[in-house]
């Protein structure tokens, strides 16, 4: 009996796995012509891809509280990170540009869906390129994109909260944007925080393979009240959208130990 149920879950995971292989394969075919289309029908090729995605990876999206409207201008996201699936997560609720760390341009598959959907790659070792990238950001922000970022830097388990750097914050007070914070949490089938979503030293691959050996995921986002920028600087912000989502997720505040002069110019 207990081989029997050890091959239909292995049964199962292949399926599922044939499955997702050929869902990026369609996103790859859609992201082709993505640029070519407007606004209104780039969010909903995005929404609907992100969400086939966390179907069949058996992840149960709920969300509350209130996401922009799609006619809302100048909005940035600010979200806590825990892994890859929260930008398919976001996108499939709020579709947005998102900002991404280079290294994710040479992912297989998944680097280049990025690259065709307009994500913005910052390289995080060089602290020129923040300005670079803040550039492109309040030019999105201007057209009337949405642009989503993980002001942490990195990702965490989901048992807590990183500092939240500001930098990526300025072209919310450049362009007086609308700040959304967003508290992303995963729990598995016992209600407990998911220790197969969390993204750390960790291949893709293998993190695929721990999520499709789950039953199911849920997931769970949080939009708190968002933050009007206007007559305030970048550290407020991110101050505001980490207490916002401290509080969201029932997280203590990151310690942080007092910053330096030219620790507040890398922010």
């Amino acid at each position: 009996m207990k081989n029997e149920i050890n091959t239909n879950s292995r049964l199962i995971q292949v399926f599922r796995s044939v499955r997702l292989l050929l869902h990026i394969v369609s996103g790859l075919v859609q992201s082709a012509i993505y640029p070519h289309l407007g606004q209104a029908a780039q969010r909903r090729m995005a929404q609907n891809w992100c969400a086939g995605l966390l179907a069949i990876l058996c992840i149960r999206l709920h969300y509350r509280g209130t996401p922009p409207s799609a006619g809302t201008q100048r909005v940035m996201l600010a979200a806590n990170h825990v892994s890859w699936v929260d930008v398919h997560a976001l996108i499939a609720v709020c579709p947005a540009r998102f900002v991404a760390k280079a290294e994710i341009r040479d992912w297989p598959l998944f680097g280049w869906l990025s690259r065709n959907v307009g994500t913005l790659f910052i390289e995080r070792t060089k602290r020129r390129d923040t300005a670079r990238i803040n550039e492109h950001i309040g030019d999105a922000l201007t057209i009337g994109d949405r642009v989503a970022v993980f002001p942490e830097g990195t990702t965490s388990d989901g048992t807590l909260l990183r500092h939240f750097h500001a930098s990526l914050l300025q072209p919310a007070v450049m362009v007086a944007a609308l700040v959304y914070p967003v508290a992303i949490r995963y729990t598995d089938t016992t209600g407990e925080i998911s220790k197969a979503v969390p993204y750390v030293k960790i291949s893709l691959l293998e993190s695929l393979r721990q999520i499709l050996s789950q039953p199911w995921i849920d997931l769970e986002l949080i939009f708190a009240d968002p933050i009007n920028s206007s007559g305030k600087n970048r550290r407020e912000l991110a101050r505001g959208a980490e207490h916002a989502i401290a509080d969201a997720l029932s997280l203590p505040l990151p310690h942080k130990t007092p910053e330096k002069a030219a620790d507040l110019q890398g922010e």
